[in-house]
């Protein structure tokens, strides 16, 4: 008997081995996309409606991790695109948000004023990953093959490009809207590439990119230039063709600004999606023709998803709300100057469900940082909004429920976060134009925030499917072992071994 048990698990163990890659093993290619602000219910919703070449494919072919979740506070895109490249959180790396306040000024989060644009003359190219403290996928490859692999980040937004690129990337590019062309900045190169201008000449040419103009990200149309770029920078960087593993970071933008506009219901944001899905099939084509099927490693997650517009939810009887960031600012300001004699404003802004306060001006009228922190938690906790609000350096010691303990402490970098962050009831949020029957945002800890899709396919990649609880940090540690490198510098994600171990 317990030679038979031993040789079941001498089997099993041999089994388990074979279905790992081995050491030396790679792809020639490995592609990230991000879709900004896609709900993990999505795949469902436009299940029957997507084509079988685009997300349907990933999702019949590919591995699913159905409960991948965001781990920490804010769910912004800033924090969750470096989240899953970098395989940590702000508490690590450092990004605590698409803009921040850094010693009380206020900063885009991949605002570098060192480094200037290449291929237009506007402040739209002062950008650079400098900020960013953790290395990603893409720099440990690089290090790993002596910098002979290649990086190269594409998305409409800049800090969707730059951050998952990383620090070593050999490109990142952006759609400037003033210019209507694609750009990076200095820290990369001094001239465009041919490829590029080829697409910013074809956009030129293109009328219907030209009429929508700096609006083009309100457009589906937007993706499809995204792709046009990606599949250029495939092909003119000769990607997935050398001896070492190359890297494609690719991010979809226009679904997060359409879906600010219009919401998670509606012809806009069918649209957005059913586009996109012909866009992907385009790029999975291009893929298979560049670099051959199977030769490739993608994986395909979102930055956070969205919540339903407050206004839909109460007409259907469901919870929901508006918090207004400006009633919240004087409100606080008013109760520091009530309760501690304050005669000048305290609070910088409110950001994210965060409280940014003005330290200098603390400072100048002899008031106590942390009693203005505390007098802004009473006076958020009074709103009727409000479940919660925590100072981020007392945090340990307040009463928040362990999952919000965990997601706020891993959001939380000294000098980069705020001061207060408070927790919203379900589907309230923050907006600045409550009145829309359409608007919607995101940010919080909700399921409809924080649950995101994830899809693995290609190299090495079985077909399957998981609803064991997973996180964006743990993306970077799974394609890290896949890869046989090593994790990034900041990461504290877990590989996921149901997509490693097939």
């Amino acid at each position: 008997m317990k030679r038979t048990l031993f040789l079941i698990t001498l089997c099993c163990l041999c089994l388990t081995a074979m279905a790992q890659t081995q050491f030396g093993e790679r792809p020639k290619l490995v592609v990230g996309i991000v879709v900004d602000q896609m709900r993990w219910d999505y795949l469902d919703r436009y299940r029957s409606r997507f084509t079988a070449d685009g997300f349907n494919r990933l999702v019949d072919e590919g591995y699913t991790c159905n409960n991948c979740l965001i781990n920490y506070l804010p769910t912004v895109t800033a924090i969750g695109h470096t989240s899953a490249y970098t395989g940590s959180t702000p508490a690590y790396h450092g990004i605590c948000g698409n803009t921040v306040y850094i010693n009380d000024k206020r900063t885009v989060s991949c605002q570098d004023d060192s480094v200037r644009a290449v291929g237009s003359d506007t402040k739209s190219g002062n950008r650079s990953p400098r900020n960013l403290l953790a290395t990603t996928i893409g720099d440990q490859l690089r290090l790993h093959t002596d910098f002979r692999s290649k990086v190269v980040g594409v998305s409409y937004k800049d800090r969707a490009a730059i951050f998952p690129a990383g620090h070593s990337a050999n490109a990142a590019y952006w759609l400037d809207t003033k210019s209507l062309r694609f750009i990076t900045s200095t820290y990369y190169m001094d001239r465009l590439p041919d490829y590029v201008e080829q697409v910013n000449n074809a956009m030129k040419k293109n009328k219907e990119v030209q009429k929508a103009g700096k609006d083009i990200g309100y457009t589906p149309l937007c993706g499809t230039v995204i792709t046009d770029m990606a599949i250029a920078a495939l092909k003119g960087e000769h990607l997935g063709q050398g001896e070492a593993t190359d890297m494609l970071c690719v991010s979809y933008s226009q679904t997060d600004v359409i879906g600010h506009e219009w919401g998670t219901r509606g012809q806009h944001t069918d649209e957005a999606y059913l586009t996109l899905d012909r866009d992907l099939g385009r790029l999975l084509r291009a893929l298979d023709e560049q670099v051959g099927h199977g030769n490739y490693l993608l994986f395909l997650t979102a930055d956070h998803g969205a919540t339903h517009n407050w206004r839909f939810m109460q007409e259907h009887r469901l919870p929901g709300g508006p918090q207004m960031n400006d009633d919240v600012v004087k409100a606080v300001n008013d109760a520091v100057s009530k309760q501690l004699g304050a005669t000048k404003p305290v609070v910088n802004d409110i950001m994210d469900y965060r409280v940014f306060l003005n330290h200098h001006a603390i400072h100048e009228q002899g008031l106590s940082l942390r009693e203005v922190k505390q007098v802004a938690v009473d006076c958020l906790r009074h709103m009727p909004e409000v479940v919660n609000a925590v100072d981020f350096e007392q945090a340990r010691l307040s009463a928040l429920p362990p999952l919000l303990l965990e997601r706020v402490l891993n959001g939380y970098y000294p000098g980069r976060s705020g001061d207060v962050i408070f927790i919203l009831k379900p589907h309230h949020y923050s907006w600045w134009s409550d009145n829309s029957p359409t608007h919607t945002t995101h940010g919080e800890w909700n399921p409809y925030d924080a649950h995101i899709p994830l899809l693995f396919y290609g190299w090495k990649v079985s077909h399957g499917a998981t609803s064991r609880e997973v996180h964006i940090t743990d993306i970077a540690p799974t394609v890290c072992q896949l890869l046989h490198i090593q994790q990034p510098s900041a990461c504290i994600g877990e590989p996921i071994t149901e997509v490693i171990e097939r």
